[in-house]
């Protein structure tokens, strides 16, 4: 019996990132829609929002596959002027309207539905929030991903990833410390910051000669 949830959990996980963009849909709203992600519902001082701020310059910010809503809610209403969410879930994005209205950031705040493998910006951006949701990205869609949505910068615009490693005794969990390799070695690192015993990871880069 634990063979078989662990397989079903194991089936899960891959669906969630490799999966067509309705089954990851209906994956996500169901966990969404119970208790299992309740606990990021807070995550007050977490280590990548000084960095935020130090590059949204009271822009605009793309978070992409911003969840409940955390980044839309947490991040200091001074630190920017206009923010987009994008989720495939819809119950997700039900709860960050949810809190954006009862904070009163409705006029900054926006939430779009969407797979971000294939989502297209309407505008461009000072910042592209990648925080976890990279993890979702088959391996080999993270360069070209990121490549396409490269165009949707502003002049001096950045992307931001937050990517926690998962460290244990040292050592870290080998795909996130894969997809760091991936930015390090195809775009222009700008800033990269580790915290914690865990070594969560903040990394903001760009597309290589626009430095």
């Amino acid at each position: 019996m634990a063979l078989a949830q662990r397989t079903l959990t194991l089936m899960q996980s891959f669906l969630k990132s490799y999966g067509p963009s309705n089954i990851k849909k209906l994956l996500w709203d169901k966990e969404f829609s119970g208790n299992k992600w309740d606990f990021i519902d807070d995550t007050i001082g977490d280590c990548v929002y000084p960095t935020l701020e130090k590059y949204s310059h009271d822009g605009s910010i793309l978070d992409l596959g911003c969840g409940p809503g955390n980044t839309a809610n947490e991040l200091a209403t001074s630190a920017y002027r206009s923010y987009v969410g994008v989720d495939i879930s819809a119950a997700a994005l039900e709860k960050a309207s949810k809190r954006t209205e009862k904070n009163g950031r409705g006029s900054k705040n926006s939430f779009e539905l969407s797979d971000i493998i294939n989502y297209v910006p309407k505008e461009q951006f000072d910042v592209i929030l990648f925080r976890e949701s990279l993890y979702h990205v088959p391996m080999g869609k993270i360069k070209p991903v990121l490549e396409r949505y490269s165009q949707f910068l502003r002049t001096g615009g950045v992307f931001i990833v937050r990517m926690g490693m998962g460290a244990q005794g040292g050592q870290v969990k080998n795909r996130p410390k894969a997809m760091i390799d991936i930015i390090e070695t195809n775009f222009d690192v700008v800033e990269k910051t580790e915290h914690g015993e865990l070594r969560d990871t903040v990394i903001v880069f760009r597309l290589l000669g626009l430095g």
